[in-house]
């Protein structure tokens, strides 16, 4: 064989750059040339481990069942992702990106990892949150258009994000403590509704309710009026009565009352001045409408014409004064005569008969008996 001709320029080909395949292990690289390939040398590609940046949200319910997403560096090829030791069902986004289903686990915090051929990143704390466990509302009732606070009790409140009465939400709510918070009560219609709280951990289950109740309404009160000193009893009707918390003639409360049914309550008067008053009753609902009830004074005669007559009776005669009105009863002495209201100042009367002499006449109210005027009685004439 002939060698090469020394003539002949020898040409070294510039090495070239490549860039290194992805993937981890040892591999043999081999450069070929024109004149054949080399017998090459091993190589090994080392990886960088993941790094975890974020996991949102960083914490949840011990049941697990959540979406958590993780973001990062570095997790392409992803094997595994870890609570703690268990491992959790993901899906790899992309290099930077990872969604995972957090597994159920006790309450407390664990690190959440990433594994890939590069090796396991660092952990970043994931906290199971235990549900909330609602006991009780207080109070438990209050009117239809809400806003009225209550106080919740109960555990594991930390971190409540809603509290709802039925389907509506309650805005605004305080988490007081762990074991306590308070609500202002949405809008809602009669009757019970359940009462709920969640947090991170999950939504309370206990059945605790909420009973929005109908105003009260008052349609009549069995006596429209009574003596300044009060103490008579009335009888009031409507509806919504029941748990009334309070029945009040004008500013006043009725010391005593008894709650007979949802539309009847009775209830001692108490004392007040002289005039008309407006009666409501309240109940957690709200307060009633008003009945009119009058508080009468003690009624004065000012004057009786004529101021005598026949023995035989028979006479009218016409009372004058004030708080006639609500008349009972008119006495000549103990005997009542008839009698015609004309007005809150003036009222007829028919002297009844009797024995010759005077007598004192009195007019009779709720408001009491008045002071008396004298009425003679003359004999016939002739006797």
């Amino acid at each position: 064989m002939e060698s090469p001709d020394s003539s002949i320029p020898h040409v070294t080909q510039p090495p070239v750059a490549t860039a290194a395949p992805a993937g981890a292990g040892t591999v043999r690289t081999t450069v070929t040339a024109p004149h054949g390939t080399g017998d090459g040398t091993d190589f090994t590609l080392v990886l960088a481990a993941p790094t975890i940046g974020s996991v949102v949200p960083n914490q949840g319910s011990v049941d697990g069942g959540n979406t958590v997403t993780l973001t990062g560096t570095g997790f392409t090829g992803a094997t595994s992702v870890r609570f703690g030791t268990v491992a959790a069902a993901f899906i790899a986004v992309s290099a930077t990106q990872v969604t995972a289903i957090a597994p159920a686990a006790p309450a407390g915090t664990v690190n959440v990892t990433i594994t890939t051929p590069g090796g396991t990143s660092a952990g970043v704390p994931y906290t199971y949150v235990a549900g909330p466990v609602l006991s009780g509302v207080a109070p438990a009732q209050g009117p239809l258009a809400g806003g009225n606070s209550v106080t919740l009790s109960g555990t594991g409140f930390t971190g409540a994000t809603s509290v709802h009465f039925g389907v509506n939400a309650a805005s605004p709510f305080t988490v007081v403590s762990p074991t306590q918070l308070t609500a202002s009560v949405p809008t809602g219609g009669p009757g019970p509704v359940a009462v709920t709280v969640t947090t991170p951990g999950g939504t309370s289950t206990q059945p605790v309710s909420y009973y929005y109740l109908g105003a009260p309404v008052l349609n009549a009160i069995s006596a429209a009026f009574g003596q300044v000193a009060g103490g008579n009893s009335v009888t009031l009707t409507g509806t919504n009565l029941l748990q009334a918390t309070a029945v009040r003639f004008g500013a006043t409360a009725a010391t005593t009352y008894t709650i007979v049914s949802a539309t009847e309550i009775r209830a001692v008067v108490p004392p007040g001045a002289a005039g008309t008053v407006p009666v409501t009753v309240t109940t957690p609902g709200g307060t009633s409408n008003s009945v009119a009830y009058s508080y009468l004074g003690v009624p004065v005669l000012t004057g009786l014409a004529p101021d005598q007559g026949p023995s035989a009776g028979g006479t009218t005669v016409t009372l004058t004064g004030t708080g006639l009105t609500y008349t009972t009863a008119v006495l000549f002495a103990a005997v009542p005569a008839g009698f015609t209201v004309v007005s809150d100042t003036q009222l007829t009367t028919t002297a009844p008969p009797g024995a010759a002499g005077a007598v004192t006449v009195r007019v009779v109210t709720p408001g009491g008996t008045s002071i008396g005027l004298p009425y003679t009685r003359l004999d016939p004439p002739g006797i």
